[in-house]
């Protein structure tokens, strides 16, 4: 998943003064010299004091949701996708993200979440993606049970450039099973733009057919492998349920619910993927595994924004605050982590030849600034009059 976006606009720079996190710790008053858009072992450049800051790897976000409410159409608001990959791009740099990936559901479950809504998203990324500073990669999140779209997938991701793939189920197969309405199914009719009534048909139709699923999920995880796509699951509960897919291919295990299926992605070398907002919060909203004890554990190795942008990086600090771990590997948990996962090894520390991504922390710890590739995504406030002296 390497990629070569290029270094135009970038412009050489020597920073100093700044504590600058590398991989083995925090160095005092560092100096890091950036030019042609990677972090250089010495060169000269436009020196930029940044006495009173901290620098640290730019923040690779492996999973988050949270550009919906961008692209969302609300009473026919958002017409231009492409203006609302944009505005997303404005929200992830804020936050000091300088890698991101925009997790779209391609599911029977509709509106937002369903296929044609993914075309436009998937063609919105496409349109600006190389007009954008930070580098923005699509995932498909497949609702395993729509059955119609196995035939055709497989050349759909090809054709949008999907690099990342990961499986959910999402049907309440035990009250189905029992024929049982599902909570809130008017409000989820409703926002597909179905009768409810209807959409519980489709519901049961779809549970009755479960028997189809495994034969088309291994064909179709066999073809993406081929193709080079990274494959995960989405809400292991078990055990059981990290064999099936490690069996497919699928080597990550995203938001695992339990401790049981997080030691089991461990012990098969499985990538576990945990939820920032989960260690911010100190929990899960759903009641799943918490993430701080999953991590106290050794049982993670990459934080994502899920649905919240500024997450990952008030959930690294938290995490060094609170001596769960040292801020190098915390804040390895949203940089170098998640890039090792992706197969992205130009990134993720500041180290010579490695792209020049980094963040740069206020005394508050607040975003200040954000470089991606060498190049300026985000500025605000004090530090922006250094940059510009």
């Amino acid at each position: 998943m390497d990629r070569d976006r290029g270094t135009g606009g970038t412009v050489a720079l020597r920073l100093t003064g700044a504590d600058v996190l590398r991989p083995g710790g925090m160095e005092r008053g560092d100096v890091l010299c950036l030019a042609e858009g990677v972090v250089q072992d010495g060169a000269g450049g436009r020196e930029v004091d940044l006495r009173g800051y901290r620098i640290l790897p730019g923040i690779v976000d492996l999973h988050g949701d949270g550009f919906e409410r961008h692209v969302a159409p609300r009473r026919g608001a958002m017409k231009q996708m492409a203006q609302g990959i944009r505005a997303t791009e404005a929200e992830l740099a804020a936050n000091g993200i300088t890698t991101g990936v925009l997790a779209q559901f391609y599911s029977w479950e509709g509106g937002l979440r369903g296929p044609d809504f993914a075309e436009q998203v998937f063609a919105g990324i496409a349109e600006v993606r190389q007009q954008l500073v930070t580098d923005l990669l699509p995932q498909l999140r497949f609702e395993i049970h729509l059955l119609e779209a196995y035939e055709v997938l497989a050349a759909k991701i090809a054709a949008w450039g999907v690099p990342y793939v990961v499986f959910n189920d999402h049907l309440p197969h035990d009250r189905l099973a029992a024929g049982k309405k599902p909570p809130r199914l008017t409000g989820q009719a409703l926002k597909a733009g179905r009768n409810p009534e209807r959409h519980f048909e489709m519901l049961l139709e779809l549970h009755a057919r479960r028997h189809e699923v495994p034969g088309a999920l291994d064909a179709l995880c066999a073809r993406l492998r081929a193709a080079g796509v990274r494959l995960g699951s989405h809400d292991d509960r078990s055990a059981a349920d990290r064999s099936l897919w490690r069996g497919r291919g699928a080597a990550i295990s995203e938001f695992p619910e339990t401790a049981e299926a997080a030691e089991a992605a461990r012990a098969g070398g499985d990538h576990v993927i945990l939820g920032s907002p989960n260690v911010v919060r100190g929990g899960s909203h759903k009641g799943n595994a918490s993430a701080i004890e999953l991590i106290a554990m050794g049982l993670c190795d990459a934080l994502a924004s899920d649905y919240h942008y500024p997450s990952p990086r008030r959930a690294a600090l938290m995490l060094a605050k609170a001596g769960v771990l040292p801020l190098e590997a915390a804040w390895g948990l949203v940089s170098s982590g998640p890039a090792r996962v992706l197969g992205l090894s130009d990134r993720g520390e500041l180290i010579p030849g490695h792209r020049a991504d980094l963040v740069v922390l206020d005394a508050q710890d607040q975003v200040a600034a954000t470089l991606s590739g060498g190049r300026v995504s985000y500025m605000s406030g004090p530090v922006a009059a250094r940059f510009l002296a």
